[in-house]
């Protein structure tokens, strides 16, 4: 038995020695608080997120491998140079987001001297017959590029598509608008009512409007049923009374508006009910590209 002691002492002391594991038996109080936490932190951004009160800045993780930041002295494909582009959620009902510095200057001038010597009358189509017609709702003047028209427009639509994640075989030719003085399009749906325009394609599920110029005063593109109250945004107080009609964008060189006409389960969206408010100083240069279910033949 004495002979035994030792191996009796050495397990006892092994008893009772501290003992470690990679993870504990159960959660202790501190790891749940800490989870707590990080769920209410995330709930919090989202919250931030879907009012607007914060946005999302383009950087490596949002921003397509050929759209680079100017501030870093880096290139872009394309025309011209763009000031730091970023890209800001202004609404989630209906789904819409604002790129600023979408465009370069040389970018926007370059698509409206394409587009000057082609102008002529705007015209909306009739939802019973699918054909274009005169209306009395849009005044404007316009005209399609053809997608792909050239290496500068191509440059431009393969932008679109890495930002939206639509395939640019999915979107119509660019349509350049100008708008003088008095002139608009009163509040729409850009999604269809008639079987004829839907046979290539299928139904428009979204649209990325591109401003191609500044304008002095009116001119906003408006959300009339957005969810969002439009009168506590910092914004408010420069918009036209057209534009304080609903949730408005004022157009700015270069930014782009994308919106989606449909909702997340793929059924249309009313909400994206939008129209241009009327130009009251100066003129309005912009570039609509409509997006469709299906590929799009041109």
């Amino acid at each position: 038995m004495e002979s035994l002691r030792p191996l009796i002492v050495k397990a006892e002391a092994r008893l009772h020695q501290p003992r470690f594991f990679l993870f504990p038996k159960s959660p202790s109080k501190t790891y749940t608080m800490a989870l707590v936490s990080l769920l209410t932190l995330s709930v919090g951004l989202l919250i931030l997120l879907a009012l607007g009160v914060v946005s999302l800045p383009v950087g490596p993780l949002f921003a397509p491998s050929h759209a680079c930041d100017h501030s870093l002295g880096e290139k872009m494909e394309g025309l011209g140079q763009r000031d730091g582009p970023w890209t800001e959620a202004i609404s989630w009902e209906p789904r819409a987001f604002v790129y600023h510095n979408f465009l370069s200057k040389e970018e926007c001038e370059y698509i409206i001297q394409l587009a000057m010597p082609h102008i002529k009358k705007s015209t909306v189509v009739n939802s019973t017959t699918g054909g274009s017609e005169d209306s009395s709702v849009r005044t404007s003047s316009g005209m399609f590029l053809q997608r792909g028209r050239d290496k500068i427009i191509r440059s431009i639509e393969k932008r679109i598509s890495d930002y939206t994640f639509i395939p640019v075989e999915h979107g119509e030719g660019l349509q350049v608008l100008h708008y003088n003085v008095g002139q608009k399009y009163a509040p729409h749906l850009d999604y269809f009512a008639d079987e004829f325009n839907i046979k290539n394609g299928g139904q428009r599920i979204a649209t990325f409007l591109m401003y191609l110029s500044d304008v002095e005063e009116g001119g906003e593109t408006v959300f009339p049923n957005a969810k969002v109250d439009a009168s506590s945004l910092p914004s408010y107080n420069e918009l036209s009374e057209c534009g304080k009609s609903g949730l408005a964008l004022k157009p700015k060189m270069g930014d782009a508006l994308f919106f989606w006409s449909i909702k997340p389960d793929a059924m249309m969206d009313p909400l994206s009910l939008h129209g241009a408010c009327p130009v009251i100083k100066g003129n309005k240069w912009s570039a609509p590209k409509w997006f469709r279910m299906h590929e799009y033949k041109v």
